[in-house]
């Protein structure tokens, strides 16, 4: 389903928000230009199963943080002390499989 935006845009129903409308408006359905950022996309959609996109949005800058700016080589470089370091890190999701499986 669909609304009708002031500004005549058409925008689906779940953007509702300033949050959610900036996402939905200017990269729901835009493919990342670098592989860090297509990595960043694909972690957050990781987090995001069994929660409101909303929320990972919110703690969206606690996520580049915490993970580098989704630097996939460094990323990829972390071990079970920086899984136990981010488990402890309320600015973003602590999910120790979500967390692994980034």
């Amino acid at each position: 389903m669909s609304v009708t935006v002031g500004d005549e845009r058409t925008r689906c129903a779940w953007a509702s928000g300033a949050l959610l409308a900036a996402y939905h408006d200017q990269e729901w359905g835009v493919w990342p230009d670098s592989d860090d950022a297509a990595f960043e996309m694909l972690s957050l959609e990781i987090f995001q199963a069994g929660l409101a996109w909303s929320t990972i949005l919110r703690k969206r800058e606690g996520f580049r943080r915490a993970f580098h700016g989704f630097a996939v080589e460094w990323v990829a470089a972390l071990g079970e002390a920086d899984v136990a370091r981010l488990l402890e890190d309320t600015a973003i999701v602590r999910h120790r499989g979500k967390i692994a499986a980034t």
